[in-house]
């Protein structure tokens, strides 16, 4: 009996052994569905997000978007740069909405003559070198869904590092679902959606290499590289998104400093060359085109910021915000939850206390810029004006979509606590979201565009119109 016993073991201990093992295989093909199926899920997302931009018939509501027409069809021309007058009269009529609108020798909609003669569009003149090969390839409608692409990329991989399972499939369910995110797809022609999403996809790929304190310090390297230069080219087609670029630089030298991030001097120099890089591209580029580094195409006056628009943006803007992004009510939540997550956790040492700092941080660093961006429009002359539709005010407020669809996923992902639970909630919410972006999506495609009529001392002048009224004094970003 003792030999059966001990001559049992070893075959005891194979079998042991091979259990384990099987487990094992098992942990790790359940695993490697959960991936497959939250990929396929994000995906989805974008998906209904392409459909309902492709289904819609494209049209141009806005004067802007045929000023950004104009300058994309001029470089598939091969005028990348400026136009004579004789050019750019000709370009008029041909991108004009309708005929005999252009008055003789003048230029497209929304463009200006410079002071050697030459014309060139008052816009940022980011967009149309990112557009024009869509353009020239006659695929024009995919343009912003391309940038889209890089977005949702960039919140995945990020939200997933960030907050484990499901992370990534909230974060791009959310940036998708927005009527705001659907309607400015839809314009192929206009820089929003490009320049939001081009920040979404830098924000996200910044977090991730952020976290990633186990990767090479070169792939880190380039990776950061690779966010930064989409927050860069973002702030080429906006200006204004400078801000953002800004509060990412602080945020990286922040971690820089936290022996928990492990990054390398090397690494943070690379990141900061390509801004300053990017910065002294934009400068050269306004002092040949406009005459100065921080001259544009835009009149003196015709931007305005001032702190008395704040009372009126403040009445305004709020009905068009939680209109056209709704997701707004789940990043200020999120946000809160972070915060008196950690004020509960704070004296605490365990590992539940590190988590919730580590979510403090990226928190505020994420609020940061969304609150630089929306500050900076809450003293916008343009939306304080009454009257103004949801389409024509809260593209100004779009770029911080990224960072509200991060926030927001922190709420969904980590508040239940248990996941089966936190599937349910997701899938409900952004179900829900997704049907209140396409109403919104609805409202906006049908009843795009007010007619606001401004005294004329307000005005830099004014031009005719196609769409209603005699005259209008344009104004925008």
């Amino acid at each position: 009996m003792r030999l059966f016993v001990v001559a049992g073991r070893p075959a005891q201990l194979e079998c042991a052994g091979s259990a384990a093992e099987v487990r094992a295989v098992v942990r790790s093909m359940t695993r490697a569905w959960s991936v497959v199926a939250e990929g396929c899920l994000a995906a989805a997302a974008f998906v209904v997000l392409c459909v309902l931009v492709l289904r819609a018939s494209p049209y141009l509501p806005e004067p802007d978007d045929f000023a950004y027409r104009a300058s994309i069809v001029a470089m598939t021309h091969g005028h990348f740069f400026t136009l004579s007058g004789v050019q750019a009269h000709v370009l008029a009529d041909q991108v004009a909405p309708r005929p005999g609108f252009v008055d003789p020798g003048g230029g497209p909609i929304q463009w200006v003559r410079l002071a050697g003669g030459r014309w060139i569009s008052e816009k940022d003149p980011g967009y149309p070198y990112l557009a024009v090969a869509f353009q020239t390839l006659g695929i024009i409608r995919l343009a912003p869904l391309f940038f889209g692409a890089l977005a949702c990329l960039g919140l995945y991989f990020g939200a997933k590092r960030w907050l484990g399972v499901l992370g990534g499939v909230a974060a791009v369910a959310l940036f998708c679902s927005s009527g705001a995110a659907i309607e400015f797809a839809w314009r192929d022609y206009m820089p929003t959606f490009t320049d939001a999403s081009l920040i979404a996809a830098g924000t996200g790929t910044l977090l991730r290499t952020l976290l990633a304190t186990d990767a090479t310090t070169k792939r880190r390297t380039w990776a950061g590289v690779a966010g930064f230069v989409a927050l860069g080219a973002a702030t080429s087609a906006r200006y204004t998104d400078i801000v953002i670029l800004g509060g990412a630089v602080i945020a990286v030298l922040v971690a820089w400093r936290l022996p928990v991030a492990r990054l390398e001097r090397s690494a943070v120099a690379w990141w900061f060359a390509s801004v300053c890089g990017f910065c002294a591209g934009i400068a050269t580029f306004n002092t040949l085109i406009y005459g100065g580094p921080l001259r544009s195409g835009y009149r003196p006056g015709e931007i305005t910021f001032s702190l008395s628009a704040v009372s009126a943006n403040l009445r305004l803007m709020p009905t068009h915000l939680i209109r056209a992004m709704p997701m707004l009510v789940l990043g200020l939540a999120g946000l809160a939850s972070i915060v008196l997550r950690w004020l509960r956790a704070r004296r605490a040492g365990d590992e539940h206390a590190a988590i919730a700092r580590r979510d403090l941080a990226i928190g505020l660093a994420l609020a940061a810029c969304w609150a630089a961006i929306w500050s900076l429009y809450a003293t916008y002359g343009w939306t304080a004006l009454p009257g103004l539709s949801t389409l024509q005010s809260v593209r100004f407020y779009v770029p911080a979509l990224g960072a509200m669809a991060l926030l927001g996923a922190w709420l969904l992902v980590r508040m239940p606590r248990k996941r089966p639970l936190a599937a349910m909630t997701t899938v409900v919410v952004c179900a829900s979201l997704f049907w209140l972006g396409a109403q919104a999506f609805s409202d906006m495609y049908q009843s795009p565009f007010v007619i606001v009529h401004l005294r004329q001392a307000d005005c830099q002048g004014t031009i005719p119109t196609p769409w209603a009224g005699p005259s209008l004094c344009w104004s925008g970003t």
